[in-house]
């Protein structure tokens, strides 16, 4: 017979997108609470839009971001490429994003726990404003014909010991 702990674990593998606006403490600082709702009414809009056109879930709120997950990857890079332009047309902040697909562990049916989580989070936090970071090798495989990706060079990613190949991912003009 297994134990509950034993029952609140699954393996998957999905994608995993977390996007971040980039200044949002800066425009708290300066324009002030209401202001910094508006730019967050905003986000939120733009997120919860896309996600659902694109059949992605938003898996948190992190106050100025979100962890999204997708089970096709191509679903969730298109949306996150999506959320990226929709933002830029609408928010004084750019967003930012970071994006990887693996295998991970559903935990109690609603969060998920594994490298692949963490890679994702580590790659928002390192890419730049407007940009979408994503490990090279599992992107390479995609047909992802509505989006242009490119070669972003090797950096090291806080908590990774080895250097990371990344590629920028980017809308097709």
């Amino acid at each position: 017979m297994s134990s509950d702990a034993e029952t609140a674990t699954t393996r998957v593998v999905r994608s995993f997108a977390f996007v971040d606006l980039s200044g949002f403490t800066a425009l708290t600082d300066r324009d002030g609470d209401d202001r910094a709702v508006e730019v967050l009414r905003t986000f939120r809009t733009a997120v919860r839009e896309v996600a659902s056109n694109r059949g992605v879930r938003i898996a948190k709120w992190l106050g100025d971001g979100a962890m999204l997950v997708g089970v096709e990857p191509e679903s969730l890079i298109g949306g996150i490429v999506d959320i990226v332009a929709r933002i830029s047309e609408s928010s004084p902040l750019p967003l930012r994003a970071g994006v990887t697909i693996g295998p991970v562990i559903l935990f109690e049916g609603d969060d998920y726990i594994g490298h692949a989580v963490n890679m994702a989070s580590r790659l928002c936090d390192e890419a730049g404003p407007g940009e979408i970071l994503a490990p090279s090798s599992p992107v390479a495989g995609l047909g992802l014909d509505a989006v242009v990706v490119e070669p972003a060079g090797s950096r090291l990613i806080r908590g990774i010991e080895e250097p990371i190949s990344l590629v920028r991912i980017s809308a097709r003009a």
